[in-house]
């Protein structure tokens, strides 16, 4: 028999099944933070990844970006999944998936080998990502429970960058003997993942309930349009933003338009079919849609920040990798701060203050980073940047701001939503993050590469001219001058970058504003949009 529930009643039916509520969310926070610290864990093992198995400069960085196209394009596919299937079940496989392909890797002898352990570990990060948010909505009643689940989810997520930053360089520099043979610490790196991913699974079952499953309503046309357009889309974005192809590489643009119409043909799918993979009634709600376009800002400028400025630290400031990661530590203390502050102020302040303040702080901070110091002058050629004045000061302010934001609008996103489709919704949450963060590091790498080739022209023609006047300079000191000249370059193209992710991060602090509506007694319910099915 089936009975429908209407917002009445299910506002006053708690999560049932739940016992330890404490070590579920540890669980499910350990599982994401595993997640998101892959994104950048094997930046810094790239220099000795390339060594080992022999990378061709070109494929090096599909490394990192096979990764995130794969997590990505299977995000929608991964949350309706959990809502059909089950989503403990669901989220299990995403874990031993994730485990078997880091493990994968730490073994790979190869550069195909390597690469095709990060696409199924970004698979089984897109599998268990969305199941592992929609649990939280699942397994914690509303109200000052599910803000604090929120907030360490939220500090995971945003913190886990930073995270991988440190324990990349850590672990990099571990060499160790397997079989009587000398191994390079980079492969740990991957298999960390493995006893972790492997043991979360195994305690999932005492952990967490199992939700409803709805088997046999796959959306198979849908599934595949969507996927393979969401893939198209972050991987044209991808390339395009690499300064090796830009905006005008037609392998670029024909995967743009094929995912393009790729996705109107998925929205033409999901309008007919009885049970669509993406149910457009989770769009239709005005505060959802808010936080959604917020979420797909915030990333774009948050990422940004990581890419140009471990870059700037490493190759500017003359940061070992250790070193860089631990300049990024503050960035995970103050997101842990923000977020647990954020959970406490949800139950008196409305998400759209909260967004409002957090936004509006990130992006000083990008614009704090937009005056960092250089000179271009001889003998003074070069950047001259402090970390405790001039980078610590705006890395904290940013992360106050991402933890501001990714509370109230983590869980404004998924308020409201019917049970049986959580898991999409927290889908389309992940996806909009990826997506974003893609969309805007290519435009931000376009920016940056237009004022860094513009600035290096004009200054290498300057002292050309400097030149013809003096005695001909010595290799060692064209050289140091070379060096000089790229840090000045690339310095000005990131300020540059930083300035217009400021912008971009302003835009979202207007859309909270302006059209974030929900007030901050509605998420101390479970009030739904829609009737659900109690089997």
């Amino acid at each position: 028999m089936t009975d429908l529930t209407g917002p009445a009643d299910a506002a006053t039916a708690a999560p049932s099944g739940h016992r330890h509520l404490g070590w579920a969310l540890v669980l499910i926070s350990v599982a994401q933070l595993m997640v998101v610290l892959d994104s950048t864990i094997a930046n810094i093992a790239l220099p000795y990844i390339k060594t080992d198995l022999s990378f061709s400069v070109a494929n090096l960085s599909w490394v990192v970006t096979g990764y995130a196209l794969v997590f990505g394009g299977f995000l929608l596919l991964g949350g309706r999944l959990g809502d059909l299937y089950g989503r403990r079940r669901i989220f299990m496989v995403g874990l031993v998936t994730f485990a078997v392909a880091s493990l994968i890797g730490g073994f790979a002898q190869s550069e195909a080998m390597l690469l095709a352990s990060r696409g199924l570990q970004g698979l089984g990060a897109a599998i268990a990502s969305p199941t592992a948010l929609a649990l939280i909505t699942t397994t914690f009643p509303a109200g000052p429970q599910r803000n604090r689940a929120f907030a360490v989810y939220a500090a995971m997520s945003g913190a886990g960058a930073a995270v991988g930053l440190i324990l990349g360089g850590w672990l990099t520099g571990l060499n160790f003997t397997l079989l009587g043979a000398d191994v390079s610490g980079w492969r740990l790196t991957f298999l960390i993942n493995v006893p972790i991913g492997l043991a979360a699974a195994l305690a999932a079952p005492y952990l967490l309930a199992e939700s409803d499953r709805h088997a046999g309503e796959l959306d198979l046309p849908g599934a595949v349009t969507g996927t393979a357009g969401l893939i198209g889309i972050v991987y044209g974005l991808t390339r395009a933003g690499n300064p090796d192809h830009g905006w005008s590489d037609p392998l670029a643009i024909a995967s743009l338009a094929v995912g393009a119409t790729l996705l109107a043909l998925f929205v033409l799918i999901e309008r007919r079919v009885a049970h669509p993979l993406l149910p457009f009634r989770i769009l239709a709600n005005r505060n959802r849609a808010t936080s959604f376009a917020i979420m797909m800002l915030v990333p774009a400028a948050m990422f940004a920040m990581f890419y140009f400025l471990s870059l700037f630290v490493q190759d500017v400031m003359g940061y070992s990798p250790l070193r860089t990661g631990f300049a990024f530590l503050p960035f995970s203390v103050g997101m842990v701060v923000a977020a647990t502050a954020a959970s406490k102020l949800m139950a008196r302040v409305d998400p759209r203050w909260l967004a409002g303040l957090g936004t509006a702080l990130a992006g000083s901070a990008l614009f704090g980073f937009s005056r960092l110091p250089y000179d271009e002058t001889l003998p003074g050629l070069g950047a001259h940047a402090d970390y405790v004045t001039d980078l610590l000061p705006f890395i904290v302010m940013m992360s106050l701001g991402m933890g501001l934001t990714f509370v109230p609008m983590t869980l404004t996103a998924v308020h409201g939503v019917g049970r049986r489709d959580t898991g999409v919704a927290s889908g389309v949450l992940n996806t909009m993050q990826q997506v974003g963060g893609a969309l805007g590091l290519a435009i931000l790498s376009t920016v940056a590469v237009h004022f860094s080739t513009e600035k290096g022209e004009s200054l290498a023609a300057s002292l050309q001219t400097a030149a013809g006047s003096g005695p001909a300079p010595t290799a060692a000191q064209v050289e140091q001058v070379q060096t000089l000249v790229g840090q000045v370059a690339f310095t000005e193209g990131a300020t540059h970058a930083f300035l217009t992710g400021a912008g971009m991060i302003w835009l979202a602090t207007l859309i909270a504003l302006v059209f974030l509506n929900v007030k901050h007694e509605e998420l101390a319910t479970e009030e739904l949009d829609e009737p659900v099915l109690v089997h």
